[in-house]
């Protein structure tokens, strides 16, 4: 049977998205229907949760970052071998750059690309019939865009549902659900967004109550006669994403480093690299039979204490760096340099492979896209070549130490944003989250 698929899209971040999408998978993996998840822009957290729920990684799409050629490919390959791939939108629909066309990382790109019926999830806490306004807006905004159908979130009473349902149908779209409101069912959250799945106490718990309730509260036969298969154009495979750093790839793998793309990985692998877990948090260190060792993002600021005190992980890693690459991605930057000062003000010993310090004492957010430019040969790439991604962390740099800076970097305009990360013999690092290296 061909795959089948749709996204769930909101007006804004803050609507219910993740919860909905959640609730549709679990229900529909209940009913014996082979799902899969898949997530626009970057994210990583909402993506572990879909594979959580059914068994496969979750892949992200973004229309800024990557070329068609590796969105057609990692599409091709979410949507083989199941039967329904559920997109979910990051922030609004139609929210993004301002330009180019067709290219902004915004949801509604990705829904026009591959002809994805979107459901609508539209919170009605206070309101009612002016709801309609709303998916009567959106529906009628890009004519690439279709919106198959409304999901109306944080329901009060019967009552409430049927003011929204009404108004909302007689637009001519359909309403196929009405979640209630439930504060148990509210995911916990943290500074970069919610609690990893991986730390997430009672998610099979939580998964069955979600499948519960949208049995309950969504017609389940109305959301699948919305699917349909995606418009994918026949392409040859893209190269990776970004080419592996190695033949062996030594990855850091616990809840101090989680930060990983599922397309990244699918690039390294289908390339023939192999990819080894090793855990800092249980002082372990990259294996010495590897040949490159990536320190992804996660949360080392919540574990500074431990992987201060992990002198097997720091003297291993320090000893690999000396005849192989090392990289680390914002967390693993953080975690290669002197010092990481935790939120508390207390200050604590890192690897010392790289000369910064940073604090999250001293917090500023840094959020958006980036595209950064290589000033020297190291594991992400060739002097000269351009990567495209984005930055996403509060820490921030108290010590810039003297290292030679890894990148140039611009923002999803093309302003220039200075020098970014460090340089030092085999190891480099940045803030900076590569989605892709882009041509």
């Amino acid at each position: 049977m061909m795959t089948r698929g749709l996204m769930i899209a909101a007006p804004r971040s803050g609507s219910g998205k993740t919860t909905l999408t959640l609730a549709i998978l679990a229900a529909l993996r209940r009913r014996g229907i082979a799902v899969r998840g898949a997530k626009t822009g970057p994210d990583y957290i909402d993506p572990a949760f879909h594979e959580a729920l059914t068994g496969h990684a979750s892949p992200n799409l973004d229309s800024w970052a990557m070329s068609a050629p590796l969105l057609d490919t990692i599409m091709a390959e979410a949507a083989h071998g199941c039967d329904l791939l559920v997109t979910e939108a990051s922030m609004g629909l139609f929210d993004g750059l301002l330009g180019p066309e067709n290219a902004r990382g915004a949801p509604s790109d990705i829904a026009a690309r591959y002809a994805l019926p979107v459901l609508l999830v539209v919170d009605i806490s206070g309101q009612g019939q002016s709801a309609a306004a709303v998916a009567l807006g959106f529906a009628r905004l890009n004519p690439s865009v279709r919106i198959a159908g409304v999901i109306l979130n944080r329901v009060g009473s019967p009552r409430h549902a049927a003011m929204a349902t009404q108004a909302i149908t007689a637009t001519g779209i359909p309403v196929v659900g009405a979640f209630g409101r439930d504060a148990g069912l509210q995911m916990p959250e943290r500074h970069l967004g919610l609690v990893q799945a991986r730390e997430h106490d009672g998610l099979a718990a939580l998964a069955d109550r979600l499948a519960t309730q949208a049995e309950r509260d969504l017609d389940l036969d109305a959301i699948l006669a919305c699917a349909r298969a995606p418009a994918i154009t026949a392409t040859q495979a893209a190269t990776p994403a970004l080419p592996p750093p190695g033949q062996r790839i030594a990855v850091a793998n616990d809840a101090a480093f989680s930060f990983l793309y599922a397309h990244i990985v699918a690039g390294w692998r289908a390339a023939g690299a192999e990819l080894h877990s090793f855990s800092p948090l249980g002082n372990e260190g990259p294996a010495e039979d590897c040949d490159a060792c990536w320190l992804p993002g996660g949360y080392p600021e919540l574990h500074a204490g431990r992987l201060a005190a992990a002198a097997r992980f720091r003297h291993a890693l320090v000893s690999f760096a000396t005849t192989r690459p090392v990289h680390g991605e914002c967390g693993g930057f953080m975690v290669l340099g002197e010092s990481l000062t935790d939120a508390a003000g207390h200050t604590h010993r890192m690897t010392g492979l790289l000369g910064h310090a940073t604090s999250f004492a001293t917090r500023r957010m840094n959020l958006g896209y980036r595209a950064a430019t290589l000033r020297h040969d190291c594991a992400i790439g060739r002097a000269g070549a351009t990567l495209r991604g984005h930055e996403f962390h509060y820490a921030t740099v108290t010590d810039p130490g003297n290292d030679t800076p890894l990148a140039d970097m611009r923002d999803g305009y093309g302003a220039e944003r200075g020098a970014g990360g460090a340089r030092r013999g085999h190891v480099s690092g940045t803030f900076f989250h590569i989605l892709s290296a882009h041509p």
